[in-house]
């Protein structure tokens, strides 16, 4: 796939990014560029690699699951404007 003037001036207006005409040319070859190397990606055979999250094998740390802070109900409604049955009471929005 190729990147012409007119598809590098397209994509700049779509991620509004303004770019004056002389410099199109270096954006086009920029954006053929980064094509390039994803189609050597392409080429790559990752048949049978599971999928990781970093190079490094990482364990994202863990913490018990527990209440902590709750059970403070009526501290949390006393700030309510309008609370009723336990509840924080809003205005009907839908007709």
């Amino acid at each position: 796939m190729s990147i012409d003037l007119e598809k590098a001036a397209k994509v700049a207006k779509l991620a509004r990014i303004k770019v004056e005409p002389d410099a199109l040319p270096a954006l086009a070859q920029e954006f053929n560029n980064i094509l390039g190397f994803i189609e050597q990606l392409n080429e790559v055979d990752v048949e049978g690699i599971e999928p990781m999250t970093s190079v490094t094998p990482m364990r994202l740390k863990r913490r018990e699951d527990v209440v902590s802070d709750g059970d403070q109900q009526a501290k949390v409604l006393a700030n309510a404007p309008d609370a009723r049955e336990g509840f924080f009471a809003v205005p009907k929005v839908v007709e």
